[in-house]
């Protein structure tokens, strides 16, 4: 019997993370919200996880941040970056981070989908 994967969603704005982990736990994952990545690492959440979605961009930590200090540790825990920010060249930046994808919000679940298929 295969396990539920957990996923740990990080994001400053509370609406859009409840509603993140809403849609990942009507998908049938194990999901868990923090409000920022010093949440995340004081909760432990790295060890209770199978991947984690985070904003790029928040006050503190930002989810680049998150990648390196989990590089750093010899973690290998696949991160999706999202964000709703415009600029040009996120993606190669993401990318060159580590991380396993980068969405623009708003973006479509199929879109969320794909990249925890391809991350996990």
């Amino acid at each position: 019997m295969s396990r539920t994967l957990a996923i740990s969603v990080i994001d400053d704005d509370e609406s859009f993370r409840l509603a993140l982990v809403g849609s990942l736990r009507s998908l049938g994952y194990d999901t868990r919200g923090f409000a920022s990545v010093e949440e995340f690492v004081a909760g432990d959440g790295e060890a209770s996880s199978d991947g984690v979605i985070t904003d790029l961009h928040m006050p503190g930590m930002s989810g680049i941040d998150l990648i390196r200090q989990l590089k750093a540790q010899g973690s290998a825990l696949p991160v999706i970056l999202i964000t709703g920010r415009p600029e040009p060249g996120l993606e190669a930046k993401a990318a060159a981070a580590g991380a396993a994808c980068l969405l623009r919000k708003p973006f479509e679940t199929d879109a969320l989908i794909d990249c925890l298929e391809k991350a996990l």
